[in-house]
């Protein structure tokens, strides 16, 4: 029976890098895939999913308009072996009702890669509807910035100009804006929780 699986973490755990070597182990057996990511990240990086190692690899770009119903639609007789989605706390809650739809109807596995909270410790829609439905939740590890913390980083918190901000648009893209810290040092810096 085939998932939905989503693979979440904050920023710097290696999730686009892991969806990447996914892909590519798919693709070294002649396995198709799909890839997809938001249409805000492909275009800063010319319609590729990229990790911080340097791979990158062509994609799909998607708006909140993009239907995945009927892009798979005119595609159920070609053996699609699994889609994956990069950035997938863009996805709507519609989006992931419609991945869901095309794992159920068409038993691909659908892996889905993004970040569970914003910077003020809120969820993602997507990332809140994958929590919901997908069948398996994987959580992508990476290590708290502040100074010697050695625990597990949960939440990310946004700088602008060096300074910590916990207000403003819940997306503005760009990874040096950010870092993470486990909840114990993102409340003493935010105040947010």
């Amino acid at each position: 029976m085939a998932k939905v699986h989503f693979y979440y973490s904050t920023m710097n755990a290696g999730k686009s890098t892991s969806l990447l070597q996914s892909n590519h182990n798919y693709e070294v057996r002649g396995l198709k895939t799909y890839l997809f990511t938001p249409k805000v990240d492909a275009e800063l990086h010319n319609g590729s999913i990229h990790s911080r190692l340097g791979l990158e690899k062509k994609a799909h770009a998607f708006s909140e308009t993009f239907d995945f119903k009927d892009f798979f639609l005119d595609k159920s007789e070609e053996k699609i072996s699994c889609i994956l989605v990069d950035e997938a706390q863009f996805l709507t809650l519609s989006q992931v009702k419609e991945l869901c739809f095309v794992c159920d109807k068409y038993s691909i596995p659908v892996m889905c890669y993004g970040i569970r909270t914003d910077f003020r410790g809120e969820l993602f829609s997507g990332s809140s509807a994958l929590l919901a439905y997908a069948d398996n939740l994987v959580e992508l590890k990476t290590i708290c910035e502040y100074k010697n913390c050695s625990r597990k980083a949960t939440l990310i918190a946004r700088y602008l100009d060096g300074k910590l901000i916990t207000e403003g648009e819940q997306v503005v893209i760009g990874g040096d804006k950010y870092k993470v810290y486990c909840r114990k040092h993102f409340r003493k810096l935010t105040g947010l929780i």
